[in-house]
């Protein structure tokens, strides 16, 4: 499967942006025969055979990727896909129509419906993935941010378990994610009780995060024909660094920023032992970005 923040990464600063929604899903990946006899299933009414791929099969996901990556083989400059989300991005209107038609005309060749009312044609800025990218910048989706904002404090692992996950999948957006968010993290401990000691340093960190997200955090996509800056920073429990690019005016805008609670081991280096290790450490996680 491909990783969300790289195909984010590939929309860059494109002008005109066009998303598709596959209807159906899976269903409309035909079956063949052997595997129809490994998906049976037993009713009160007898046994019965998917003809086409079901939803919920381990290899689902993977197998329908696979044929939307085929699908859209030698369009990679302008189109990316996760799964039954498509994006077709262009710098100018006139290769924005020519291209969505080859899209189309790719899928309609495959026997491929799209869903008409959830497409987005030829927008400046659209959802996709669950951001708001566009115009060369990124930002959360503002109904995911307001679900983190209306979250309550949780009264178990579980529940604090489900706050991280979806804040972290907004980490790149907060600067030091790691090191705020560590008094939480440490209640989703191996061998902490079920239910939790909510405490005032929790409290400040839930408060911590939610400001950070609800503040309108903006980013900038990269442009990999430009240089790129990456500045970096430790403290006694964590390590931060952030990727920048400057513009035409010569400003400097992030593109992520990244976090890393220090082990414990790590804990005991002198500071600028942990100085190195954050340039060490950012360059290996923004390999793809300054190394290729």
């Amino acid at each position: 499967m491909p990783r969300p923040d790289e195909l984010l990464d590939e929309l860059g600063g494109a002008r005109y942006l066009t998303t598709m929604d596959l209807t159906k899903g899976y269903w409309e990946v035909p079956l063949d025969a052997d595997a129809r006899l490994k998906l049976a299933f037993i009713t009160p009414l007898g046994l019965y055979e998917f003809l086409t791929l079901p939803f919920g099969l381990k290899g689902a996901p993977a197998t329908f990727q696979r044929l939307v990556d085929q699908l859209l083989r030698g369009m990679e400059s302008f189109a990316v896909a996760y799964i039954d989300d498509i994006c077709v991005f262009s710098q100018t209107w006139e290769d924005h129509v020519s291209q969505v038609r080859q899209v189309l005309d790719r899928l309609q060749g495959a026997g491929l419906t799209v869903k008409a009312e959830k497409c987005k044609v030829g927008m400046a800025e659209v959802s996709y993935l669950g951001h708001r990218v566009g115009s060369g910048r990124l930002k959360p989706e503002p109904a995911k941010v307001e679900v983190i904002r209306d979250w309550p404090a949780p009264h178990t692992k579980k529940q604090v378990q489900a706050f991280i996950g979806l804040a972290g999948y907004y980490r790149r957006f907060v600067p030091h994610f790691s090191a705020i968010a560590a008094p939480i993290t440490e209640l989703c401990k191996k061998g902490k009780p079920d239910k939790v000691v909510w405490t005032e340093q929790c409290q400040e960190a839930f408060r911590a995060l939610k400001e950070a997200l609800v503040s309108g955090p903006v980013l900038a996509n990269p442009d990999f024909d430009k240089p790129f800056v990456v500045f970096t920073d430790a403290s006694d429990t964590g390590l931060g660094a952030v990727l920048m690019q400057e513009d035409e005016k010569g400003e400097r805008h992030p593109i992520v920023y990244l976090s890393k609670k220090l082990l414990p081991r790590e804990q005991h280096y002198a500071a600028i032992e942990k100085e190195c290790l954050a340039m060490v450490w950012a360059l290996k996680k923004l390999e793809p970005y300054l190394f290729g």
